[in-house]
C-alpha cells in the first residue's frame, strides 16, 4: 500500500541511534511490539497512501471485505454484495457494527467517507480509488460541479448502491482496500483531529501516537469480524536503524521485525533459526524522476531513463547487497502476483547492457549536452544506503557522469518533496501490494490523473487500456490487456524498476507465532505470544 503509497521502508547499514527504545519503556507485555516509521499524514485512510501509516490504519479499521495472509479477499462488514454486471452493485452490510465510539456503522457511513474521499477540494491522495463510480469525475475536479458522487446511493441504514462508469473486474476486490473503509460522523466535523486520534470499527481501537517514538493500538473487544485480534495489543516502535530494530529483536526487546538489515542478510537464519521468515512477496523497488527535472523530460528523458535503466547490474546488485533476496524487475508490479509476465516486448531495458546504455546516453547529448550530477534521493530512515549507492555506482562507472547518492533524514520528507513536486532529483520509491492484483499496482502509480502518480506519467492510450483491462470480462482478458498497456510503458519507460522482493523478517523468542503476509507486512491480528 502505498505506498503503499506503499512506498516500502526497507533496511540498511547505518550508525543511527533509536528513535524509540522499547527496551526502555513500560508496557504490558502481553502487548506485542513490531517496527514502524512516522506515518506521512494524519490516520485518514483516504489520504493514507504509504505503509508506515497504511500499516496502522488496516488493523484501526473494517471495510466490506479484508484480505487473509495469503491474499484472499473475504466479506468482512459486507453481508451481501450483489450484482448481475459487475457495473451495478447493491451492498448490504452486517447489523449492529459498532465504531470504538459506540455509533453504529451505517451505509451512509461509507457514502459519506467515498464521498470525502473523492471530493477534489479536500486533496486526498487515495482519491483514484473511486474513479470507477459514476460522478467521480464532476466530484473530483479542481473545481468541484458537484459534492457527492451520483453513482453512490443511500437505501436504508445497511444498504447503499454503487454505479460504475463501466464493468469492472477489479471492483469488488478492492472494497477491502484503505479507501473504502466507512468513517464515524464525528470525523468530518476536523478530520485532521480525527486522524491524529482515529476512532474505527476494526480490530483494534487506537491509543496514543508519541510522534516519532511510537503508537499505541489495543486489540477492540467489541469487534465481530473474521480477523479479530489474537494478541492483546500492538505497539509499532519507530527506528532510524533496522540495525538498532535487529539487535532489539535479538535481545527480546522487540517481538516482530519484518525487515532485516543488510548487514544480517547473510546470518539472520543462523542467528533466529526457526524464528527467521523468508517469503516471496507483493513489493518492488523503483526509481522515479519528475518531468520538471532538468534534462528528464520529452525524448531526452526518454534515451536517459533507458540509459540508466541499463546501466544498473541488477542481478550484481540483487546478489552481492540483499544475498539473493531481491529478483530483478521484469515489469512495474510484482512477480508474485497473478497475470505476472516477465517476457513483455521491450523488457530487455530491465537488463545490464553498458554499451547500449553508452549508445542511448549518447543520443540524448546530441538532443541537449548532459550538465550536472546525477542524484538519487532517498530516506535514511529506511535503510536504502547500500542498494541505492550500488546503483549510482552502476551508473557512473557505466555512462562516465558524476552520480551521487542523496539521503534525506526521513521518509516523511522524501514523501512530501516527491508529492509537492520539488524533489528536483531522481528518487527511490516502491509499492507494497494493497490487495493482490497487477492493476493495483498499474492504476494507483500510472493512471495519469491519479493522486500517487508520482512520476507525472501520462498516457492516453495507457489509461484506456487500464480501463479496458478493468472492464475485461475474465481475467485472462484482463492480463493480456494489462500486457498491452506494460509493453506501451516500457516503451515510455514510465520509472526505472530495479528489483521485486524475497522478504526477509524474524520474531523474537517472546513469539510463538508471527507470519508474514503476501505483502510483506506481518499478519498481524494473528500474531500470537
Amino acid at each position: 500500500m502505498r505506498a503503499t503509497a506503499l512506498i516500502v521502508a526497507v533496511l540498511a547499514a547505518g550508525s543511527f541511534t533509536l528513535t524509540a527504545c522499547s527496551s526502555e519503556d513500560s508496557i504490558d507485555p502481553n502487548i506485542v511490539t513490531v517496527n514502524g516509521g512516522e506515518p506521512q499524514n494524519p490516520l485518514v485512510p483516504t489520504n493514507t497512501n504509504e505503509n508506515m501509516g497504511g500499516r496502522v490504519v488496516d488493523r484501526l479499521f473494517a471495510g466490506l471485505k479484508y484480505y487473509d495472509a495469503t491474499g484472499q479477499a473475504h466479506d468482512e462488514m459486507a453481508e451481501k454484495i450483489e450484482t448481475a454486471d459487475r457495473k451495478s452493485y447493491r451492498i448490504t452490510i452486517k447489523p449492529n457494527w459498532k465504531f470504538t465510539d459506540g455509533t453504529t456503522v451505517t451505509a451512509k457511513s461509507f457514502v459519506d467517507a467515498w464521498n470525502y474521499g473523492a471530493l477534489g477540494t479536500n486533496g486526498q491522495l487515495q482519491s483514484y480509488a473511486f474513479t470507477p463510480i459514476v460522478g467521480f469525475d464532476e466530484v473530483n475536479a479542481e473545481n468541484p460541479t458537484a459534492q457527492t458522487m451520483s453513482g453512490l446511493k443511500v437505501v436504508d441504514d445497511r444498504t447503499f448502491t454503487v454505479e460504475l462508469k463501466s464493468p469492472s473486474i477489479d471492483f469488488e476486490s478492492a472494497l477491502g482496500y484503505a479507501p473504502f473503509y466507512p468513517l464515524p460522523d464525528s470525523a468530518f466535523a476536523d478530520m485532521a483531529a480525527f486522524g491524529a486520534a482515529p476512532i474505527g470499527n476494526g480490530p483494534y481501537s487506537f491509543v496514543s501516537w508519541e510522534h516519532n517514538r511510537s503508537i499505541d493500538l489495543v486489540a477492540n473487544p467489541d469487534y465481530p469480524g473474521g480477523r479479530p485480534a489474537k494478541n492483546k495489543g500492538l505497539r509499532f516502535v519507530m527506528y532510524e536503524s533496522y540495525d538498532t530494530a535487529y539487535a532489539d529483536l535479538q535481545a527480546g526487546n522487540l517481538d516482530a521485525l519484518d525487515t532485516i538489515p543488510d548487514s544480517a542478510l547473510t546470518s539472520y537464519k543462523s542467528d533466529l533459526g526457526d524464528r527467521a521468515i523468508t517469503k516471496p512477496t507483493a513489493q518492488n523497488q523503483h526509481i522515479g524522476v519528475q518531468s520538471n527535472v532538468p534534462h528528464f523530460a520529452g525524448e531526452e528523458g526518454l534515451l536517459r531513463r533507458r540509459a540508466i535503466s541499463m546501466a544498473i547490474n541488477r542481478p550484481l546488485i540483487s546478489e552481492k547487497i540483499f544475498n539473493g533476496l531481491r529478483v530483478p524487475a521484469r515489469d512495474f508490479t510484482a512477480s508474485t502476483l497473478p497475470g505476472f509476465n516477465g517476457d513483455l516486448p521491450g523488457a530487455e531495458v530491465f537488463e545490464y547492457n553498458p554499451d547500449e546504455a553508452r549508445r542511448l546516453w549518447a543520443q540524448a547529448d546530441a538532443i541537449s549536452p548532459w550538465s550536472g550530477r546525477y542524484e538519487i534521493v532517498y530516506n535514511s530512515d529506511g535503510g536504502h544506503q547500500a542498494w541505492i549507492e550500488a546503483v549510482i555506482n552502476s551508473v557512473k562507472n557505466t555512462l562516465g557522469i558524476d552520480a551521487a547518492a542523496s539521503p534525506v533524514p526521513t521518509f516523511k520528507t522524501v514523501r512530501d518533496a516527491v508529492n509537492a513536486k520539488t524533489i528536483g532529483k531522481a528518487f527511490r520509491y516502491g509499492w507494497q501490494g494493497d490487495y493482490p492484483t497487477m492493476m493495483q499496482f498499474l492504476s494507483s502509480q500510472y493512471y495519469s490523473y491519479s493522486e500517487t502518480n508520482n512520476v507525472d506519467y501520462n498516457n492516453p492510450e495507457v489509461d484506456r487500456l487500464f480501463d479496458a483491462a478493468m472492464a475485461a470480462p475474465t481475467q485472462e482478458a484482463s492480463y493480456q490487456l494489462i500486457a498491452q498497456a506494460q509493453t506501451i510503458m516500457i516503451e515510455d519507460m514510465a520509472d526505472i524498476p530495479i528489483f521485486d522482493y524475497v522478504a526477509a523478517a524474524g520474531r523474537s523468542d517472546r513469539v510463538t507465532k508471527a507470519e508474514l503476509a503476501w505483502n510483506g507486512l506481518f499478519d498481524f491480528e494473528n500474531i500470537e505470544k
